[in-house]
Parts: C-alpha cells; structure tokens; sequence
C-alpha cells in the first residue's frame, strides 16, 4: 500500500510524458524555439511563460495559431485544437483606431478647420481658423496684455535706436 501511495505522488509532482507536448513559438524575430507544456495548459499561463521567456509585458504579447488571435485567457490550449509539435506564432498588438479629430476652430459659431501653429493663440490656448487667428478678430483676453507688452518692446527698442546729439561739432 505504501508503494502505490509513493507512485501515485510521483506521477501527480511530475506529469506523464502523455501529458506533456513540445509546442513551438515564432516570435517577431523569426528565430523558433521550443515549449515543453502541460496538454491543458491556460492561455494565460502560456503568455505568462512566454513573458519570462522573452522578457515582454504579458500585456503586449499577442498569440496566433492557424489564424485565430488566443485571446481568451481561461481557455486552454485543447480548446484552440493546439496539438503537439504545433507553432504558435507572436504578433505585436495593433496599434489604431479612428484617425485623430479634426481640430476645429474655438472662435462662437465657427466650426471651420484652425489652422495648424499660426491658429493657436498664446494668450487664451485657443485654436483659430483663418478668418479668426489675430487676437482682434477672436476679441482675445489677452488682447490688452499683447497690446501692453508690444509696446513697451517697440518703446525700448526705439529708445535703445535713438541717435544721441553730439553738443560742441
């Protein structure tokens, strides 16, 4: 009794041969490398393996074999017919979408396309159309402030530029 009790521990600590299968993975490098695994083994356990294998974020591994994303994570490798001395390929994620919004111009009712750059205005962060882009015309906050500053440059500039008169010549 003891005998069957030792042979019984032994087979549940290491799995039969029949239990295991040889799989083989394609990652984005093209180079194949063998898996050794479990017959039932979880897709999630897999993509953890593969994740300390090939130092990738589980999150960023996709699975691929015979043409089906394994995107369930609770489902085994059975439930995708994954046999042994199959391939089971890595994709990167797919990046997209919709393509980015339009961006439109900020002024009341207009609903024309702001210009790129020159339609941003740095006083109030808005983003103008043609017809919209000097400060005058979207009546900007900081129109007072641009007038202030603007001439206080011109006034410096025309005091550093006046000619000085030279008395006794």
């Amino acid at each position: 009794m003891v005998s069957s009790f030792s042979r019984s521990s032994s087979r549940s600590a290491s799995p039969e041969p029949s239990d295991t299968m040889q799989i083989f993975i394609q990652p984005i490098s093209g180079t194949i490398f063998p898996l050794t695994v479990p017959s039932n083994l979880s897709i999630s356990h897999l993509m953890t393996l593969l994740s300390v294998r090939t130092a990738l974020p589980e999150n960023a591994l996709r699975l691929v074999y015979a043409g089906k994303h394994l995107a369930t994570p609770a489902s085994s490798l059975a439930d995708y017919s994954i046999g042994n001395e199959a391939t089971v390929m890595m994709a990167l994620p797919m990046r997209g979408g919709m393509p980015p919004k339009k961006i439109r111009c900020t002024f009341k009712e207009c609903r024309e396309g702001a210009q790129r750059i020159i339609g941003d205005c740095g006083f109030c962060q808005g983003h103008y159309c043609g017809k919209h882009r000097l400060l005058e015309d979207h009546k900007c906050d900081g129109l007072e402030d641009c007038k202030k500053e603007s001439h206080d440059r011109n006034a410096a500039q025309l005091n550093s530029e006046r000619t000085q008169v030279i008395k006794g010549i």
